[in-house]
């Protein structure tokens, strides 16, 4: 009962705003109190236009600081707000308080240093944007999306292109490909008894050749808010992994609706600009829908990007994936896929999904290219 009180007044310390700090010491913990500085960060403009004057030492600052400050701003808002409410508060942003000119000013999104959190908070407000900005908008994804394929491309290509290939012989002499007992069983007409020697006169070497396996691999990644971070990186390595001979990539971005991308899945721009982030989530629809596309199943990776968080029926994307798994289809489900890989999702969901065969994981596209050879090597 105690913790219930506590819960109801830090909700009403949020609601009434850094005004109420002196009648309600205390009340905040770590995070709530996060959350009343964002909260402050915008709301109080409220407190301006009314002519309230704003004591310093109360005041955590505002955005009229720095441009710089919107992006920070509304990453911090997803990061700490459910959905629902992080939407609530961005479109009072834009069309209360007059935020707006990360979507209606291209000179200033051109200013702006491009990050990947400047990335997330563009794609968010992307179905705001028109015009000038639009385009300005699209070049910024462009740079930030080039700056991330350069991060990943040659650990990506290294996992999934090249394997030592014991049978054939290469003429790159490499010391990492050096074939010892080969040379030694080449070279053995030339041992010196009187110097127990062996001369070598034609070392050998592995070559590094390339995979060239039919294989198909299947994007199937929620769009909604709580998963931007994932959905930019799971772009680039789309198009990093349909620029590889032998495997053809399905990319499909789904919240209630489904969006079937693959036909732009060699360019991330272009499937970036296509996202709409938000709404609900049908995981159970676009599995279904992903069943239809595979052709080869006992070649095909079906790598579901999603938080588990069901909001239809979860019997019928169990059954799915009992399907997929059953017709010998490789199962992957990431709770998060990007640089950190720290997931927030439905264990409950996911452990059903790994009861019929799916492999549960959060994983950096690094280890996910890891994790993709290994399947190939091993089938």
């Amino acid at each position: 009962m105690a913790d219930s009180s506590q819960e109801i007044l830090a909700r009403w310390r949020l609601v009434l705003g850094k005004f109420a700090q002196p009648k309600m010491p205390n009340i905040l913990n770590d995070n709530q109190q996060k959350m009343a500085d964002a909260l402050e960060t915008l709301y109080s403009r409220e407190y301006r236009g009314r002519g309230v004057r704003q004591a310093g030492k109360l005041g955590p600052g505002s955005l009229d600081a720095s441009q710089l400050n919107v992006p920070k701003w509304l990453a911090q808002v997803r990061e700490l707000f459910p959905q629902q409410t992080c939407e609530r508060i961005t479109r009072h942003a834009l069309d209360r308080y007059g935020m707006t000119e990360i979507v209606q000013d291209p000179a200033t999104l051109a200013k702006l240093e491009p990050s990947a959190e400047l990335l997330a908070a563009v794609l968010s407000l992307k179905g705001q944007m028109k015009g000038p900005v639009l385009a300005e908008a699209r070049r910024l994804i462009a740079r930030v999306v080039e700056e991330v394929k350069r991060k990943l491309e040659r650990e990506v290509l290294s996992a999934m292109t090249g394997r030592l290939n014991r049978f054939r012989k290469s003429r790159y002499k490499v010391a990492r490909n050096f074939d010892a007992r080969g040379t030694i069983r080449r070279n053995l007409k030339n041992w010196d008894p009187e110097r127990k020697k062996l001369i070598v006169e034609d070392p050998l070497f592995f070559n590094r050749v390339r995979r060239h396996l039919p294989w198909e691999i299947v994007l199937c990644v929620d769009q909604s808010g709580s998963m931007t971070d994932s959905v930019i990186h799971a772009a680039v390595m789309a198009g990093i992994l349909a620029a590889l001979p032998a495997v053809r990539v399905k990319l499909v971005v789904f919240d209630t609706s489904i969006v079937d991308l693959s036909e732009y899945a060699s360019d991330p721009v272009e499937v970036l600009m296509s996202v709409q982030l938000g709404g609900g989530t049908d995981i159970g629809r676009a599995v279904r829908y992903c069943e239809q596309l595979v052709e080869t199943p006992k070649r095909t990776i079906f790598v579901l990007v999603t938080d588990f968080c069901e909001g239809a029926d979860p019997r019928e994307l169990v059954s799915a994936v009992r399907r997929l798994h059953g017709a010998g289809v490789k199962l992957l489900g990431l709770a998060a896929l990007d640089g950190k890989a720290v997931p927030f999702y439905d264990e409950h969901t996911a452990g059903a999904l790994a009861n019929e065969g799916m492999e549960i994981a959060a994983l950096t596209p690094e280890k996910l290219a890891h994790w993709l050879a290994a399947v190939m090597d091993t089938a």
